[in-house]
């Protein structure tokens, strides 16, 4: 199922969110600016690999916080930056700007140390904002289970659009992560995406989301 936009009403102008999406925008033009062997060069440096900082968490803790701005290409970029658009705005808008901001830098950080202390001896750097867009999710469905997700579901070969409540389409998503993640630690995913961390970022969200949130205001009336 592919998100393309929910029915929760947000009542604040989502600056926080749109500034992350102007980060991670610069940062991918950046990257395109560098050609094969600088990207990879850059990558090395910022992309956060868990064997190097198993080995070294002095020197490779920031990457923890920059491999978050960094993607590996419009697809993964794109992708991340629209579910962010249309989940982020609704989570910043319960915490407020500082604190949702708070929130998002530490869903990454949380999302890269449970993919690290599961997967120490890799040496693949992990790069992109899923991990902090997941503990946007797992806020997403203690604050708004009831709200609406319009999605583009494939059925028989034909992509169809259909509204799910929001506990489904999220629920459903995280069950795929699991799944993934179970099979990556018996080495039978080849894909190189950091599935714990998703998992990691989600629960974050979930377990941390009631101490940041303010109370709903004024209050969100669930079409479901």
């Amino acid at each position: 199922m592919f998100p393309l936009y929910d029915t929760a009403r947000s009542y604040r102008f989502p600056l926080i969110n749109w500034m992350l999406i102007g980060l991670n925008g610069l940062v991918f033009y950046h990257e395109l600016t560098l050609g094969q062997d600088g990207l990879y060069r850059f990558i090395q440096t910022w992309g956060l690999a868990p064997s190097r900082w198993i080995a070294d968490p002095a020197e490779a803790w920031i990457t923890i916080f920059t491999s978050m701005f960094i993607h590996g290409g419009w697809f993964h970029i794109l992708s991340n930056m629209w579910i962010l658009f249309i989940f982020g705005d609704n989570i910043e808008d319960r915490m407020g700007s500082g604190r949702y901001l708070l929130f998002y830098l530490l869903s990454g950080a949380a999302a890269a140390l449970l993919q690290t202390f599961l997967l120490p001896g890799s040496g693949m750097p992990m790069v992109g904002a899923s991990g902090a867009i997941a503990g946007v999710l797992g806020a997403y469905l203690l604050l708004f289970p009831g709200a609406r997700v319009a999605s583009l579901v494939p059925i028989l070969f034909i992509f169809t659009l259909i509204e799910v409540p929001a506990f489904v389409f999220l629920g459903f998503w995280f069950i795929t992560q699991l799944f993934s993640g179970w099979l990556s630690l018996q080495g039978a995913d080849a894909s190189g995406i950091a599935w714990w961390a998703h998992i990691g970022g989600f629960v974050f969200g979930l377990f941390t989301v009631n101490f940041l949130a303010r109370r709903r205001y004024p209050p969100h009336r669930s079409q479901w």
